[in-house]
This record gives C-alpha cells, sequence and structure tokens, in this order.
C-alpha cells in the first residue's frame, strides 16, 4: 500500500479501524513500533497488582503520559507499580515510533489499535486512553494561546538541536517544522486531557524534549505538580525531578542537604575505584559505561608525544553538540561551540600559553557536527601553542588532565573530575556543579577573560585548597552515587530486569524495602534529601585502586 492511499485510507472514517478487526489483529505484528516484551508480561503484571496491592495513607490521582514504544512500555511498568501502591492512575499516550520522521495517517491509527490492544489488560487497574484522536483533531495548525505555542517552539528547537546535534536551528527546516506540528498537536491535546482529569500529579519521561517536553511544560502552565524520570548508565537506578526536568540535573537541594560534611572513607574508597575504572578504560560496579577507549600511558608520555613544552597548559574539555545535557545550558555565550571558538581566539593571542581541546570521544557514536569541523573552518591552521584531540584519538583523557595547569569546560564532568585533583576550573556553561564552591564561574564573556588572565597568569596560586578538593569529592560522590535512586527496571533492560524483577517482587514486602521509597517519590512525595542521607554507602563496592 503506497504512501498517498495510507494517507487517504487513514482520515476516512472506520477504515484502520475494520482493517485492524479484520486482518491486522490476526497478523503477527512486525512494525518497527512494538511493544511485544510488554505484551508478554502485562497480563501477569496487572494479576499482581491485583494480589498484591498495597496501601498508601494519602492515594493520589496520577495521569502518566509517554510516546515511543519504548517509553511507553517503560511508563506502563511504572504505572502498574504506582496502581499497586492503591493511587489511581489515568494513563495517556502518543503511539509514535519516530520523532524526526514522517508517518501516514493509517499507520499511525494501526500503531494506536495495536497499543490499545497490548495495554487492554492494564484497564483492570487503571484507566488507559490514547491522546491520538485528540491531536490529530487539533489538525495542521492547532490553535494555542501564546504562552502554549512558545512551549511548541522552545521544545521543538531543542527537538531539532537533539536530533541533527546542532545548536542552532533553521526554523525552516523540515525536521523542526515535523516537530513543531506534532508537539503543537500534542499540546492541544494534553491540555484538554490534563483540563478534563484535573490530576494530583502527572509523571513524565525525560520532561525536556518531544511530546514530554511539551507534556511537562503544559503540565506547569496549568499548575499541576510533575515528577520526571529518566536512566543514566547504571543498573537498578533512576534519575527523578520533582516539578522541575531531570535532565537539568538539579543538584541544589540535594547539596544543600549534604554538602556540609566530611567524606564517608567508604565513600571515598567508592570514588576511587570509580574513577579508576574511568582512567583505564574499564566497567565498575554497576555503571555499564567506559569512558576512555585506551588505559592511560602517564602524563609524560602524552607531554612527548604532543611535543608540549613547560608553558602554562590549559585542557578544554568538549561536549558532544546537541547533547541532551547542553540543551539551554549557555552562560557566557550563545552556543558551547562559540564558547571553543573564542577561547581559541584567546589562546592564539597568548602564545606565551598552550592549549589542549579535548574533543569528546562520544562524537564517535553520532552523527553530528564535529567540534573538530567547526574548529577547522574557524581556524584552518592553528598556531604550535594549540592542539586539538580528535574523538578517534587515542590519548586518553585522564593523562591530559595529569599535565594540565588549569581546565576549561562548557557542562562536561570532566571539569568536576579536574577539580578533584585540584585543578582551578573555568565553568561557562550552566552545569550542575557550577556554584557548588571548586569552580570559577564568569558570568559573562568580559569575566571569563578576566578569569582566564589570573589564572593562566598564576596557576600555581589558583590551584584549589584543600577544602574545595574536599568538596568537589563530596559533590563527585553524591553525585554518582546518591543522586540516582532505586529501582527494579532500567530502559535499556527492561526485558530482562522485569523478569528478574517481576511485578509481584517489586510489591512484596522486600521490593517495597529496595524500591518503595523511590516510588513514593514518584507518586510525589517529597524527596528529603537530608532524611536519606548516604543511603548507598552500605551497598557500595570498593576498590583501593588510586585513579587521580
Amino acid at each position: 500500500m503506497n504512501g498517498n492511499l495510507k494517507d487517504l485510507l487513514g482520515k476516512l472514517p472506520l477504515t484502520v479501524e475494520g482493517f485492524w478487526a479484520l486482518r491486522g489483529r490476526n497478523k503477527p505484528w512486525s512494525a518497527h513500533y512494538e511493544l511485544e516484551s510488554l505484551k508478554e508480561v502485562l497480563p501477569k503484571a496487572v494479576e499482581d497488582v491485583q494480589k498484591h496491592q498495597r496501601k498508601v495513607e494519602h492515594p493520589r490521582k496520577i495521569c502518566v503520559f509517554s510516546t515511543l514504544h519504548y517509553w511507553i512500555e517503560q511508563s506502563m511498568l511504572v504505572s502498574l507499580a504506582l496502581a499497586g501502591q492503591s493511587h489511581q492512575i489515568v494513563f495517556g499516550w502518543l503511539p509514535y515510533a519516530d520523532w524526526d520522521k514522517e508517518i501516514s495517517r493509517f499507520d499511525l491509527r494501526r500503531h494506536d489499535l495495536y497499543t490499545q490492544d497490548v495495554l487492554q489488560p492494564a484497564s483492570q487497574v487503571m484507566r488507559i486512553g490514547s491522546l491520538l484522536n485528540a491531536s490529530l483533531q487539533a489538525g495542521s495548525q492547532p490553535s494555542l494561546t501564546p504562552e502554549m505555542q512558545k512551549i511548541v517552539d522552545q521544545v521543538s528547537d531543542y527537538d531539532t538541536q537533539y536530533t541533527l546535534q546542532i545548536e542552532e536551528t533553521d526554523l525552516s527546516s523540515p525536521l523542526y517544522q515535523l516537530r513543531r506540528l506534532r508537539n503543537g498537536q500534542a499540546a492541544r491535546a494534553i491540555f484538554d486531557w490534563l483540563k478534563a482529569e484535573k490530576p494530583d500529579l502527572m509523571v513524565i519521561p525525560n520532561g525536556t524534549i518531544l511530546e514530554m517536553g511539551v507534556a511537562y511544560q503544559v503540565a506547569g502552565l496549568l499548575g499541576i505538580e510533575t515528577v520526571t524520570f529518566e536512566f543514566a548508565d547504571q543498573q537498578e537506578r533512576i534519575w527523578l525531578a520533582q516539578n522541575d526536568e531531570i535532565m537539568q540535573h538539579n543538584t541544589t537541594d540535594l547539596w544543600n542537604s549534604l554538602g556540609n560534611q566530611p567524606l564517608p572513607g567508604k565513600a571515598h574508597q567508592a570514588l576511587m575505584g570509580l574513577f579508576g575504572a574511568r582512567k583505564n578504560a574499564h566497567l565498575w560496579g554497576n555503571f555499564a559505561r567506559q569512558w576512555q577507549q585506551n588505559p592511560v600511558k602517564g602524563g609524560a608520555s602524552v607531554r612527548k608525544s604532543l611535543k608540549l613544552d613547560l608553558r602554562p597548559l590549559a585542557l578544554l574539555a568538549t561536549n558532544v553538540l546537541g547533547d541532551s545535557l547542553t540543551l539551554g545550558r549557555q552562560r557566557i555565550t550563545q552556543t558551547m561551540a562559540e564558547m571553543i571558538v573564542k577561547t581559541i581566539g584567546y589562546f592564539i593571542r597568548h602564545p606565551e600559553l598552550q592549549l589542549v581541546v579535548r574533543v569528546h570521544p562520544g562524537e564517535l557514536k553520532t552523527h553530528g557536527t564535529s567540534m573538530v569541523d567547526v574548529i577547522n573552518e574557524a581556524y584552518p591552521d592553528l598556531p604550535e601553542n594549540i592542539h586539538v584531540i580528535r574523538p578517534e584519538d587515542k590519548t586518553n583523557t585522564y593523562d591530559l588532565m595529569e599535565i594540565a595547569d588549569f581546565g576549561l569546560v562548557y557542562t562536561t564532568t570532566v571539569g568536576m573530575e579536574m577539580a578533584m585533583s585540584a585543578l582551578p576550573v573555568i565553568a561557562t556553561g550552566k552545569t550542575h556543579y557550577a556554584g557548588k564552591g571548586f569552580t570559577l564561574d564568569p558570568q559573562t564573556w568580559q569575566e571569563y577573560e578576566r578569569i582566564l588572565d589570573y589564572v593562566s597568569q598564576n596557576p600555581a596560586s589558583a590551584r584549589l585548597t584543600p577544602a574545595q578538593v574536599d568538596k568537589a569529592w563530596l559533590y563527585a560522590y553524591l553525585f554518582f552515587f546518591e543522586f540516582s535512586l532505586p529501582f527494579p527496571w532500567h530502559i535499556l533492560w527492561l526485558h530482562d530486569d522485569f523478569k528478574n524483577r517481576p511485578m509481584s517482587y517489586v510489591l512484596s514486602d522486600e521490593g517495597q524495602q529496595k524500591y518503595g521509597l523511590t516510588f513514593a517519590y514518584l507518586a510525589g512525595e517529597p524527596l528529603d534529601w537530608a532524611a536519606r542521607g548516604f543511603a548507598r554507602l552500605e551497598t557500595l563496592p570498593t576498590n583501593e585502586e588510586n585513579p587521580l
């Protein structure tokens, strides 16, 4: 069936429903959009919710919204666990498989009917309903208030940057126009849905980009409490934020509650083990990511290979363009690329200094513009005091940290790690560890250059004090180990996780002991960091390897 015919049939009332009833429901599902893993476990999970349902003192009405098939699977399991605490759950979805590709209305409605069939067992313990018809009825130009249109435009801008891995959006591009249309339709549908439901709380994955970012902001516009959640690279851990976007990594409350105490010895050992693994390109604990491609060789080896001399040396560590951790993080420049290009200009004017630009190795896994290309376009011929380490180069970032005199960053956690080694670090973007007492945080470009002048002329005297180094270590522990919370099912390993920790276990006394508080926070119980304290400390592995 060609695309034009699908679009035509998709607009005719009951056409897709008739096709689904006669043929679609009885054929094996083979589309990219698929919920087969959820379909396999959902009936038993619903049975477990009914059998093991627990009682909370103040049950709440909670709307859960999701889009994209993998997020729908994850969000449904979260919804079931919340229903297992006796909360009143209303689950809504939009049945998209991709956020950056057109889809015929026929296929979209077929996805929706498939989703309704798969999720039907959940209707025994919650209300479920698609937002697709309401979204499509909003049309190609949904009627939005100026406030709502501002939300749609901003989220669509982020969507385009994230997808293309750029920092400046062409508002006439097909992708931006696609995202603006879908986000506008979603905004209208979600607004009407929430107005009708009047929930106490809305739970949303991510909360920054795509229709999920729209949902978060529309809920805020209506004065509805929100919880957003995401997953990093640790198994059995989740990030969540209450009335905030989780990808902003707002650690202010965590730091204010736990940032004024000594770092316990076991926490220090855990950090030593983690950063030893980061340095030497291997895994540690329940972290499922290697940060370097090659083990350390030693600073002297790198100094020799790059032909560096004893002039003061700055290490500028970049982020990946368009990464979700850089969206909206501008502080002293309009973009990260502008900060890097202008910083290189500063060092061109100061040949008495040396600069190494470490382009993020993560670029090897992306398809967007490389910072190498940005630099080459701005400066086809760099002087001898400036060196660019390409993402594929085998140089280990920790060897560069060993020989650097000071660090320059946008938002990358390399800045935090340099501070842990007493290096003065200038943070130029709105990173979560800025303002915690161990970084230099200019508010304007002029202030940035003044700080650069001072630090480069006095690198030894600008080094962090022991008290500041202690703060950096304490913050690193809190961020890497306490900021994430125990959670049974990670989106990357959802099938195996649910097999190992089914709903019956999560709702058992043992499961509640491990995960009950996290689900309480997901239901809006205030997250009290002071009361939690160093909750993870007793479960941590240790490693005596010295990483720094």
